[in-house]
């Protein structure tokens, strides 16, 4: 049986050569012509090598660095390279065979093959975004590389990679991924009273503190609410801001604006009057002003105002029947009394039993609450001198006030005749024949109404229904 033998140690590619020959000679002759004579010689043929497997060492050693030879001798196993010997080469752990696996020891001395082991060596791994890598042993077998990430961003795959016998790393690469949402901190909740005579407060506050924890970049801010400096109304509002990073990943953060409004209690409108308030009516600024019906007049406080206290200004005013001095000296003290308190409607009649003066009068008497409301008084005069009469309701009229408020205001004795003088003295409408109160009371209302008493109308409208 043949023997084994198995060496280690450098690598050494070991050929056998013969000499080359130099002389020209013409194949299968056997002969060849010597250029210093004329002569012919004959030529020995070279013997071939006689084969011996008896000869230890037939072929050069086989020494493979960082492998074995595994060597069956005809011989037996003291034979190390004899003629015949077969070897099988291998590679240590971490190293690759290069050539051939299996060589014999041929008949010329020569191995019939060569081979020799290279270590082990995978690729380098490139570098990932937004990360980075370490290894055991660079990219040698079995060295392990861990992978890990910049802060605020996660490693998405394979964690580490190993390089592996066949020169490839295990695994796939992974990549770094930025899921942390930015940060982000808003500004501290905040409580403003309203301003003097509104219901509003502006509020002012400054931006979010936002930062990103990856590549520290912030694409986009937004607010849900109103803007800072904006002006906000009574009450709690939230405002939200949300950040977006490159990855829009998102981070919301919130904070409330309170705006509270000072309030007076209700004031109450004073009997046979009204109330006329600016703003909300009870807010810090407001201001109320007491109106008195037709027929009666202030006394007191025109109006007051709610303080920063809560409480009211002065004290409450109050409507009461209004007092006509009918002993004044000219008829332009008289009508003073009224001036921006009552419109007046002079009626001028040449007799009591005049026809257009009992009908006016008739019509006006059914009409008092009308009359009322919009701040009407009747002033009659009636007849002619020395016989003329004039009244305010039941207060009588000398006859020298007669006469001027005639001439005053252009009406003739001699004929029915009516004028409408507004709050301000004005003469605004004539009538010549006797109308409706419901004609009066429209012109009133169309073209002589203030806005406060417009709307005291509004909310009168069936008063005197």
């Amino acid at each position: 049986m043949a023997g084994q033998l198995t060496q280690r140690g450098a690598l050494s590619i070991l050929l056998f050569f013969t000499p080359a020959v130099t002389s020209t000679w013409y194949a299968g002759s056997g002969y060849y012509p010597d250029e210093s004579y004329n002569e012919v010689y004959a030529e020995e043929v070279p013997q071939a090598p006689a084969l011996d497997y008896r000869v230890p060492r037939w072929c050069y050693t086989l020494n493979i660095q960082d492998g074995e030879a595994t060597c069956y001798s005809p011989r037996g196993g003291n034979y190390h390279s004899t003629l015949g010997t077969r070897c099988e080469l291998s590679c240590d752990r971490g190293f690759r065979l290069i050539g051939r696996r299996s060589v014999q020891c041929l008949p010329n001395r020569r191995w019939s093959g060569t081979a020799y082991c290279r270590q082990v060596r995978c690729h380098a791994l490139p570098f990932i975004t937004s990360g980075t890598y370490t290894c055991t042993n660079g990219v040698l077998l079995d060295s392990r590389c861990d992978y890990s990430c910049s802060s605020g961003y996660h490693l998405e795959g394979d964690h580490s990679r190993i390089c592996m016998e066949d020169g490839r790393w295990s695994g796939g690469e992974p990549v770094c991924v930025d899921i942390d949402p930015p940060k982000i901190r808003c500004p501290h909740s905040r409580e403003k009273m309203a301003e003097p005579e509104k219901l509003t407060a502006r509020v002012y506050w400054d931006p979010p503190l936002v930062k990103d924890s990856a590549d520290g970049t912030i694409t986009r801010v937004t607010v849900r609410g109103p803007e800072p400096g904006s002006h906000f109304p009574e009450g709690e509002h939230v405002i939200r801001y949300t950040a977006y990073d490159r990855a829009y990943n998102r981070a919301s953060c919130k904070f409330i604006v309170k705006v509270q409004v000072r309030r007076c209690p209700t004031l109450k409108p004073p009997q046979h009057g009204y109330l006329t308030c600016t703003s909300a009516g009870d807010n810090y600024g407001a201001t109320c002003e007491y109106h008195c019906d037709g027929g009666y007049e202030r006394q007191g406080t025109p109006s007051r105002v709610c303080q920063s206290s809560r409480q009211w200004s002065g004290s409450p005013p109050i409507c009461a029947p209004m007092k006509i001095n009918v002993n004044v000296n000219s008829a332009a003290g008289l009508l003073d009394q009224f001036f921006e308190k009552q419109r007046l409607l002079i009626i001028s009649a040449p007799d009591p039993s005049n026809r257009y003066y009992k009908m006016q009068i008739s019509m006006l008497q059914q009409s008092t609450c009308g009359l009322d409301l919009r701040h009407v008084t009747i002033i009659e005069l009636v007849g002619q001198t020395p016989q003329e009469v004039g009244r305010i309701r039941e207060q009588q009229l000398s006859a020298n006030i007669i006469e001027e408020l005639r001439q005053f205001q252009r009406l003739t004795p001699s004929y029915f005749n009516m004028v409408l003088i507004d709050k301000q003295g004005i003469d605004r409408e004539r009538y010549m024949e006797p109308v409706t109160p419901e004609e009066i009371f429209t012109f009133i209302d169309d073209y002589l109404l203030s806005n406060q008493e417009l709307t005291q109308r509004r909310e009168q409208r069936d008063i005197c229904e």
